[in-house]
């Protein structure tokens, strides 16, 4: 090996080593490697942000904000309202349910798909009395599916198309991925509605199918400020840091025997004003001890039982991307910033309820939070959370869904009759949405996943500095030798092994970056057609079923199902099967080597 060939494995091993690991975003991760990788000389300093102005980059970032888009305009209530009904058999709904997943997903974001079904997912179960985790699986697995049938459906391809492009000379247009991936994934949804849901560990149907909310216990109590004490003239806000340091939330204050609207927090303590706590017992009598307040009168007791006027109560998913992933609610200043207390966290079935600010959030999580009513939106959106209630979170213009779906459409159509470049026709679907007012000009960037950017944007040029020196081929080289003497579709099946369960413990953009040029320089070798090759990385770097964190789809449902880390494979191990079994066949009539 040449010294650059050494230096660039050595990049990628530390990569795929650090993305395993998880101490680091992927985003740092890489854009540290693309950094280290032009210092020591292997990446030439003119390509080294070569990767941000990519055709690949530019696609995911703007999937994300027509996504975000056709969300806004009412597309997907208008199909979930009429299609969904809770009184049909968890067969049955998983069915639809990942119908409708499905194909959602070829045509957005799969991860987007997801976000906005499994609020849906998620009451239907509880209407039904049935556990959420029975469900909510099939629902991760069907959008992921759904993302292999067209282009813009999963970045993977994307990749793949851009890769072809440079290395063939014309990329994969928007539907060349239906015919292999349609098939794969229609196999795939009748197993997992089927057979696959069977195969999920049998959560305790009375904690799993219930709200999430009602796992968090609290006691909702009053204490007293007696006369004499040293809290008289403070102002309520004065005393929610020592709240918070007790895990108590103060939803109000009561006056003269009359509940105060809203918290009050700016408002002077008289004597006999009461407060209105949320709390464990043991947090409420070290609260009460630590600034030597009263109990109140049991007269009282029926009004407390009441939640907070002018609060509410909302829950909330951890996404990877997340402002508070990985970090603790003290830290990035929930309280004093956004007037909210974090209340309790779900994490893979286990509640946690002491120490929550203290805590450190992981993606996967679900989060009990008491908002100031009305701001639900803007502390859900702030956090860079994902809502578990059925009703959006934002204002959808209802009047708009049909001249959106119409853009959307007319883009989908001209891109694939080759009348315009896709990224180009994507963009007049973004300036489209800005210009009707679909998508408000302030939250045009919110919507993109600018770690996902960063990620694609760094491993492109290392990419192709690993491809330039030569290192693809002799990965290729090695792959070949192994299978020396099989037949072709042995070949492409080992090829598909080898990115699949890649992609199951890393990050499935990576993967496709590096296992792509190697199915190019592989077909090269062996002298056949790479475009097999290709559909069959494709379908691989998608299918990652195995474990929570092969994809974000995966991670997502993590908290909101009550899974544990072992869980997955039981369904996901005979779908990646069956998706082998399906798709080489399939990538042999429909791509002739």
């Amino acid at each position: 090996m040449t010294t650059d060939q050494i230096i660039l494995f050595s990049l990628f091993g530390a990569v795929f080593g650090l993305l395993l690991w998880g101490r680091f975003r992927y985003d740092i991760v890489a854009f540290s490697a693309l950094m280290l990788g032009v210092v020591l000389g292997v990446v030439p300093t003119k390509e080294a942000f070569s990767g941000f102005g990519h055709p690949a980059t530019l696609v995911v970032a703007l999937v994300l904000v027509v996504s975000a888009g056709l969300v806004r305009s009412g597309a997907v209530f208008l199909i979930t309202r009429t299609l969904v009904d809770a009184s049909r058999s968890l067969g049955a709904h998983i069915a639809l349910m990942g119908a409708i997943g499905g194909v959602l997903s070829a045509f957005m974001n799969n991860v987007a798909a997801l976000a906005l079904l499994m609020p849906v997912d998620i009451q239907t179960a509880r209407k039904a009395a049935r556990p959420v985790g029975l469900s909510l699986m099939p629902l991760s697995f069907a959008t992921i599916l759904g993302g292999m049938v067209t282009l813009i459906g999963t970045p993977p391809n994307i990749i793949i198309a851009s890769i072809r492009e440079d290395a063939l000379g014309e990329p994969f247009k928007m539907f060349d991925f239906a015919p292999v991936g349609g098939v794969t994934a229609i196999a795939g949804l009748i197993f997992v509605a089927l057979i696959g849901w069977r195969l999920i560990p049998q959560p305790d149907a009375a904690e799993n199918g219930s709200n999430p909310m009602d796992e968090f216990s609290q006691y909702v109590a009053e204490l007293t400020v007696p006369e004499g004490s040293k809290h008289i003239g403070k102002r309520l806000k004065e005393l929610l840091e020592d709240a918070e340091k007790n895990d108590v939330a103060i939803l109000g204050l009561v006056r003269d025997g009359t509940r105060r609207y809203g918290t009050q927090r700016g408002t002077q303590l008289k004597a006999h004003d009461a407060l209105v706590l949320e709390a464990t017992p043991e947090a409420l009598d070290e609260f009460r001890a630590a600034l030597g307040l009263a109990f109140a009168e049991d007269h009282r007791e029926e009004k407390l039982k009441a939640e907070g006027e002018g609060l509410s109560k909302i829950e909330v998913v951890v996404p990877e991307n997340a402002r508070i992933a990985g970090r603790t609610a003290q830290s990035i200043g929930l309280n004093w910033r956004q007037s909210s207390v974090l209340m309790g966290i779900s994490r893979a079935g286990k509640k946690i309820t002491k120490q929550m600010r203290k805590t450190e959030v992981h993606p996967g999580d679900i989060l009990l939070l008491l908002v100031p009513q009305g701001r639900e939106a803007i502390v859900t959106e702030w956090l860079g959370c994902l809502p578990l209630a059925e009703r959006g979170l934002t204002v959808t213009r209802d009047e708009k869904v049909w001249l959106a779906i119409g853009m959307f459409a007319a883009a989908v159509a001209a891109a694939s009759f080759g009348l315009i470049y896709l990224p180009v026709a994507l963009g007049l679907v973004v300036v489209g949405y800005v210009l009707s007012k679909i998508i408000p000009l302030s939250e045009l960037y919110t919507h993109i996943e600018w770690p996902v950017v960063v990620l694609l944007g760094s491993m492109i040029p290392l990419g192709a500095a690993l491809e330039s020196s030569g290192g693809t081929e002799l990965i290729a080289g090695a792959l070949v030798g192994i299978t020396e003497g099989l037949p072709a579709w042995a070949v492409l099946t080992v090829l598909m092994v080898v990115t699949m369960t890649l992609s199951d413990v890393l990050n499935n953009t990576a993967t496709t970056i590096v296992a792509a040029p190697v199915g190019i320089q592989m077909a090269h070798a062996l002298g056949k057609n790479p475009d097999p090759f290709l559909m069959a990385v494709a379908i691989a770097a998608s299918c990652a079923f195995l474990t929570p964190i092969g994809h974000k789809n995966n991670t997502l449902i993590l908290g909101p199902g009550g899974y544990k880390f072992g869980d997955y494979w039981r369904m996901g191990l005979p779908l990646e099967i069956l998706v082998v079994a399906v798709s080489i066949p399939a990538i042999l009539v429909f791509w002739p080597l």
